[in-house]
């Protein structure tokens, strides 16, 4: 049985740390085993960019299981702000207890203005959990979808990972949390916060490694077809296309051709699974015009 790994001080070298990633199925290269296992042993936020679909996100969760440590998911999206993010008082609660209260006889205002504002009436958010929960792994997903106000409340956070409440205090992390960052690049994350981290860019994987990727993944899968599906992607990655594949989309592809049955590649399989890779009608079009790469033709 799989021993799991405690603390990132228990990682000797970025080579133990893919070997443990690798038996969570994720096959890391040199440069981003050696970014991750830094980030993990000098206490640095990992900030990941790259393509939608490169195994981002999926890093983290692989952190995550194998540090054995709850994964806690911050999605950014546009209109974030300290609420949603931090913590917020609930409200109703408060109002009931004080009604309560008052029903009892209770009047005075100094004990039910600290009886409202208790830590039991406190919603953690995601930033409040992760500085309260240890260990933990924090993903920070898809940061770059959130609006820049929102870079000033992490920069705080991410600063001495303490979060001051004014009603009860300042709530501190006696450990930080193992934080990992991810942008698809749709605009530009400001230099302030990069500073705090330590940066990788993810590529997409070359043709042995994605073929390793979805023989390690989808174990019912031939070489022939895993080397016909990598190959394939491959060369849409280097058409103009909208979107092409990532990892995760040529995973996809792979589970539903072996859904239908497909022991390798071929035109009439590839244009009816084609949902499963492209997500854009232009790119459909774009490859149903100009037959599918990779594809034997019949």
């Amino acid at each position: 049985m799989l021993r799991r790994t405690n603390t990132a001080s228990d990682l000797q070298s970025p080579g133990r740390l893919a070997e443990l990633l690798g038996r969570e199925a994720y096959l890391a290269d040199e440069g981003l085993a050696t970014a991750a296992f830094l980030a993990l042993r000098m206490g640095r936020p990992l900030f990941l960019e790259g393509e939608a679909g490169v195994g981002k996100t999926e890093l983290a969760r692989t952190l995550a299981a194998v540090l054995d440590a709850p994964l806690i998911r911050l999605q950014c999206y546009e209109g974030l702000d300290g609420s949603q993010v931090l913590y917020d008082w609930d409200f109703a609660r408060q109002l009931l207890h004080l009604k309560a209260a008052e029903a009892s006889g209770v009047t005075d205002a100094a004990r039910l203005e600290g009886e409202v504002y208790d830590r039991r009436f406190l919603i953690a958010r995601p930033l409040l959990r992760a500085v309260e929960t240890q260990p933990c792994v924090l993903l920070i997903d898809e940061i770059d979808r959130a609006d820049v106000e929102f870079e000033a409340i992490l920069l705080e956070v991410l600063s001495d990972f303490a979060i001051s409440i004014p009603e009860l205090g300042t709530v501190r992390a006696p450990t930080p949390p193992v934080v990992v960052l991810t942008s698809n690049r749709t605009r530009e994350v400001h230099d302030a916060l990069k500073r705090r981290c330590l940066y990788h860019w993810l590529e997409h994987p070359s043709f042995e490694r994605e073929v390793a990727i979805l023989m390690r993944r989808l174990p019912e899968c031939s070489a022939v077809l895993a080397e016909q599906v990598a190959g394939a992607a491959r060369r849409l990655r280097e058409a103009d296309l909208v979107k092409p594949p990532g990892i995760a989309e040529t995973l996809d592809w792979t589970e539903a051709l072996l859904t239908l049955g497909a022991r390798e590649l071929d035109p009439g399989l590839a244009a009816a699974t084609l949902g499963a890779l492209l997500k854009h009608r232009e790119d459909h079009e774009v490859v149903l015009a100009n037959g599918f790469p990779g594809a034997p033709r019949g």
